[in-house]
């Protein structure tokens, strides 16, 4: 099971590449494989990764565990190899059914999940991180991330004596866990923190699309940042987290994740909740071709008159993306009117309590 397939075999970065050929490595990689999907490589890991991933979350939205089972298998079968999820999402629904999804095929994916402690201890996080390998139906993540940094102390709950880190720490000794990063998607600001606080991360997860570039922008204070320390940067929500934008007819699906997959990422992590949006994004990332610059310009031009009140990243700005394992161990209140925030008081396992 410690096989990572062609993964394993691909050519990445040397571990002492400079921060700025990291991210002319990923730029020149952007057009790579025609007619089949890039590989990029993952910062300085000297791993490489399909140029487009799968998101776990939109796993739990599908019907049936066989659904997902299929979509799982289409996407391997195309050659997708990066797969997200997270211990908290749909109470762990989404982990087990992965974890199906993925038997006979481990060694052909780079598995993802993240921990959710959200500012408590190292020791909850490791006991996640045995019920995530359970779940997942493996004796090790490829990459193993925190959760949502998206208040202002959670950098400094994370950096705290037996934290979340001494977690990581002792998980990569133990051979449980290859790389380590974390994500989040309010404010850069928080990202900015988490880097300069000094740990050795692997990667970074922020949102990126056009709307971004005009409003608490990660793609202009934290993704340089990322590529300068030779961190590999992970784009998600690359349609706003709702495709808001797309229904109003403000600008096209294409057009967003061609947009997100243009810029200097190792990999962007779409949502995925059927076949026909995995398909779709299929023919976009098969010999893909980057954006021009102009191009980018120009739709970055037409989406800033919508960006500057965040209407269309309502992560950055609505409690709506904070479920309850994010919120409540800091003691803050709760939306109870949301599907997931029902579900999840009902049927969690209540590892929400505070610190």
């Amino acid at each position: 099971m410690r096989s990572v397939g062609a993964l394993g075999a691909a050519v990445g970065l040397s571990a002492h590449v400079g921060a700025l050929d990291s991210a002319a490595a990923t730029r020149k990689g952007l057009d790579a494989g025609s007619g089949e999907i890039p590989r990029r490589p993952l910062g300085r890991t000297g791993v490489q990764v399909s140029a487009i991933g799968v998101g776990g979350h939109h796993l739990g939205d599908l019907s049936t565990v066989d659904d997902a089972v299929r979509l799982v298998h289409e996407a391997v079968d195309a050659g997708i190899t990066f797969f997200e999820n997270c211990w908290e999402y749909y109470n762990g629904k989404t982990e087990n059914w992965l974890g199906r999804a993925l038997r006979g095929r481990r060694d052909k994916v780079f598995l993802m999940t993240k921990v959710c402690t959200h500012g408590r201890s190292g020791q909850l996080a490791l006991q996640m991180l045995e019920e995530s390998l359970r779940r997942l139906q493996t004796d090790h993540l490829d990459l193993w991330q925190i959760h949502a940094i998206v208040y202002d102390n959670d950098p400094e709950l994370a950096y705290a004596a037996g934290g979340v880190l001494e977690a990581f720490d002792q998980a990569k000794k133990q051979g449980k866990a290859r790389f380590v990063g974390f994500t989040g998607h309010k404010d850069p600001a928080f990202h900015l923190k988490m880097l300069e606080l000094g740990y050795p991360f692997d990667t970074v997860q922020m949102p990126l699309n056009p709307f971004d570039a005009g409003f608490h922008s990660f793609e202009k204070q934290v993704l340089p940042e990322v590529n300068r320390r030779g961190m590999a940067a992970l784009g998600m929500k690359s349609m706003g987290g709702t495709a808001w934008a797309v229904k109003n007819r403000v600008v096209s699906a294409d057009e967003l994740l061609r947009y997100a997959m243009s810029l200097p990422v190792a990999v962007t992590i779409c949502g995925m909740d059927s076949l026909e949006v995995l398909r779709q994004n299929l023919g976009i990332a098969r010999g893909f071709t980057p954006m021009t610059d102009g191009e980018m310009d120009a739709l970055r031009a037409r989406c800033a008159p919508t960006a500057a009140d965040g209407r269309y990243e309502p992560y950055k700005v609505s409690l709506r993306y904070d479920n309850p394992v994010t919120r409540l161990p800091h003691g803050f209140p709760i939306d109870p009117t949301q599907r997931e925030v029902k579900d999840m008081l009902d049927k969690g396992t209540g590892t929400w309590e505070p610190r």
